[in-house]
Parts: structure tokens; sequence; C-alpha cells
């Protein structure tokens, strides 16, 4: 999620984003260049993906034997009839260390942070980085988890958060002026006001950016109709899951600075289904695009309930959340527990037990 600096959460309503000077490490050559981190795998060759690959679809390349990371298969539990469990995670916000706690209570990966759930399905609701130690290194799990999940039958996909927008944008067009409604805005500064962490710019690399920028920003699952942000602007870019997705894809290929700005301004929104009428509009996109109940990330379950937190971990106190809130006439799932102030990293399996 972002906001702006000492501001508590508005109702639909994006922040002013201060601008300021660019540090000297995003001037860098082209919309993709980096630089590699000690220790950093060189970024995959683009002829390693398959024409038409996105990281969202079943068939995820598979890791052979030998290549290094392996899904071990256990053949004492081959897949069984039908879909294995569905569970959603909810913003991650770079903390590593908390996401794959939670993933081994769940039981979806081992000790050593390998896949182990078989066919189980897991999503992720987007917000990979930003304001947490480690974004680069979330986004690497997730990837290699995808691989390990479709070798053992199941998967790992991911959805499109505002973060990621505004980390695309940071890279692609750091300091350019964009037409932000509110006076002169950066992706630049707006990144560095919402957390954006200088070593996930260090080792962000070209195979990095792809995989974000393939990623769908809605989809329907048993009924679930699974978004990143609490908010009716999906409806501007289609009125089917599947043009909304190829109107975000088609917009961060056009690589138009104002186009993507507003892009990431609209998934900025949030606080559509909390306040009166919220169940309406909850409707209004369940009518569109299919499912029974939302599930969405974005706004922390705090702000939600009116409870006061720093999204910066400064009340070492933090708030108390227990789990996904559920709510708008019980159409809507909470999935961001807060970990950025102190609260709860949550991986959920669905159906709720409501």
């Amino acid at each position: 999620m972002t906001q702006g600096a000492g501001q508590g959460p508005e109702v639909e309503r994006t922040a002013v984003l201060r601008d300021f000077r660019v540090p000297a490490y995003v001037n860098e050559t082209g919309p993709y260049g980096h630089s590699v981190h000690p220790g950093d795998v060189a970024p995959a060759h683009e002829d390693a993906y398959p024409e038409g690959y996105t990281p969202t679809e079943q068939d995820l390349p598979v890791i052979n034997p030998g290549d290094g990371l392996q899904a071990a298969a256990d053949p004492a539990a081959q897949p069984e009839e039908g879909p294995g469990p569905l569970f959603v995670v909810g913003d991650v916000h770079g903390y590593l260390d908390e996401l794959m706690a939670a993933l081994h209570d769940k039981g979806l990966v081992d000790a050593a942070g390998n896949w182990c759930a078989g066919t189980a399905r897991l999503w992720f609701l987007g917000d990979f980085t930003d304001r947490g130690p480690d974004g680069i290194g979330v986004i690497d799990l997730v990837m290699r988890l995808s691989a390990e999940a479709a070798a053992a039958g199941g998967y790992c996909k991911a959805l499109m958060g505002n973060h990621e927008l505004l980390l695309i944008g940071a890279k692609r067009f750091g300091d350019t002026p964009v037409n932000s409604g509110a006076g002169t805005a950066t992706f630049q500064a707006a990144w560095l006001l919402n957390g954006g962490q200088k070593t996930d710019m260090d080792r962000l690399q070209d195979h990095h950016l792809q995989w974000m920028a393939r990623l769908d920003a809605v989809e329907e699952v048993d009924g679930h109709l699974l978004v990143h942000s609490d908010t009716t602007a999906y409806l501007d870019y289609g009125d089917s899951i599947e043009a909304v997705n190829d109107t975000v894809r088609e917009t961060l290929t056009r690589n138009d600075a104002d186009e993507v700005w507003d892009l990431f301004r609209k998934l900025t929104k949030r606080f559509s289904f909390r306040d009166e009428g919220g169940a309406d509009h909850v409707r209004s996109l369940l009518d569109t695009y299919g499912g029974t109940r939302i599930v969405h990330g974005h706004s922390p379950i705090p702000y939600l309930l009116g409870e006061v937190g720093s999204e910066d971990g400064e009340d070492e106190s933090g708030p108390v959340v227990e789990g996904p809130h559920v709510y708008a006439d019980g159409l809507a799932i909470a999935m961001d527990g807060g970990v950025t102030m102190a609260g709860k990293l949550l991986v959920q399996q669905l159906p709720l037990d409501i």
C-alpha cells in the first residue's frame, strides 16, 4: 500500500507526492539498467522464457534434475484427483523472514524454504517490495516457489500490486515529471516517499522487471475474486478479467510515463468497500468479473478497523491482528495484516469458515 507522508488513510484519495532530487544510483543506462549486487545470480536470458510466458500461467518452468534448484517429489505423495487446497498471502513488503515463517506454519514450505505442499494452490495478492528489508529476496522466493510448485502438480501465482507498478516506474522513468493532477510528481520521488529501499534498487535485474510487468491484476478462483486493492478502479480497465489484465500489460508495454502513473494512481486508491455503500461496490465488481466474495490486500486491517498505526513500524507495540478481516456484508476479505506496522503477515486457506 502507499500513502502520503504524515497523513492517515483517506477514502479513495491519492496522496500528493513530494518531488525531490534523484539519488545517483538510479541514473543508469536504459530503462532496465542495473548494477549487480555482490553474490547476485546473473539475470536469466530472455530466451529462457517460452513465447507468451506469463508468471500466472499454470505451465510455469519446471526445474530439471541437476539444474541446482530441485523440487523434491515424494513418490508416495502423487497428485490427487482435483485441485489442491487454496491459499492466499497478503502484502509482504520485503519481510522475507516473516513470509518464510508464515508459509512454513501453513505447511507450504519445509524448514529449508522449499515447496512441500504438493498440489496446493498459492496466490500472492501483490506488494512484494518497499518498506521492509528484502523485497528482491521476496520476489526471488516467489519465482522459485512457482517453479517448485508446478513441478509438484500445484501452483504458486501472484497478482500486480501498486508497489510493483511503483518500482517498475522508478526504474524505468526515474525523475521524469508526470501529470499527477496535483502538481509535479515523479516515480522516483513517490517510490522513496513510500518506502523504496536502495538495496532493492541495487539488486533489481531485468528478469525481476519482466516478471513483475507480466503479472495479472485480477483473477477468480473457486468463487473468490482476487485483487490487490480495495477499489472499484479496476472497472476502468475492462469489463472482464481478461480485458483488465490485457489492458494493464499493454499499458506497461507502451512504456508511457503518464499512462503508467495513472494506472499506479488508480490502483493506490482504497477503502471503497469499507464505508456506506461498500457492499454495493463489492457487488459491482463481483457482478462484472464473477465470484461470490472478493479477497484483497493493500489496506492494512488496522486502518480498515479505524485503529491508529504507522506503516513504518514506529509503534513498537503494534496492532493486534489475529487473521483476515471479513466485512462489507461478508462479501470482502481483507488480507493485509499490517506487517509493516508490526502487525502480522497473513497466509490463509480459503474458503473461510464464517
